[in-house]
């Protein structure tokens, strides 16, 4: 990423702020295949470097709207049915391998597959729809919903912050990033000319 690209997304983040992180994480939690965790991790990073966006505020946003997303999804799932979950999988491409995997994970673990789901990028989409679907008990639904998303939430916005931090004293330090990725591939294209020279230079 240089320093070029990553102005661009602080002035995305900059417009939209935290309704970005709200939106997107809803809509994946609901069952919509959006990148809700790069959105995340990509809100953490930018928490190192943005004064209006902070990390606390990224987390909190990120799990109310993680858990409030699971939850309408959930509700979907239970009154639409197995027939609404096969019209989803087809809309949104999902694969009816994803689908039997979920089933057999919550036949096996119960609520508990509510939690680890989250950090699975299939089965996060399709775990309230699903968990809805069979009718699990709500209230330990929302129990695991709320954990798994408290965790997963923190885990990845704190990834991003602290991977920020350590690319910003990389680029104090080097003063341009660009000259730094300029001398990698400088370095790897001599590096391979070189190679192809001496291999031909054996051949003859």
């Amino acid at each position: 990423m240089t320093a070029h690209i990553l102005q661009l997304l602080e002035g995305y983040f900059a417009r939209y702020g935290y309704w970005t992180v709200a939106v997107v994480l809803l809509l994946e939690n609901a069952g919509v295949p959006v990148p809700g965790e790069t959105v995340l991790l990509l809100a953490g990073f930018l928490t190192s470097s943005q004064h209006h966006l902070r990390l606390p505020w990224v987390i909190a946003v990120g799990i109310a709207a993680a858990t409030f997303g699971d939850n309408a999804g959930y509700l979907i799932g239970h009154y639409g049915g197995r027939p609404l979950l096969e019209k989803y999988r087809r809309f949104f491409h999902i694969s009816a391998q994803h689908i039997a995997q979920g089933e057999r994970l919550f036949e096996k673990h119960g609520p508990v597959t509510v939690f680890f789901a989250r950090f699975v990028f299939g089965m996060r989409i399709i775990t309230g729809p699903l968990a809805g679907v069979l009718r699990m008990h709500w209230k330990k639904f929302a129990l695991f919903n709320f954990l798994g998303a408290a965790a997963w939430v923190t885990a990845v916005a704190c990834a991003g912050y602290l991977f920020g931090r350590q690319w910003q004293s990389l680029v104090r330090w080097v003063g341009d990033v660009d000259i730094v990725i300029g001398i990698i591939v400088a370095l790897i294209v001599v590096a391979v000319i070189w190679r192809a020279r001496r291999s031909q230079t054996l051949a003859e």
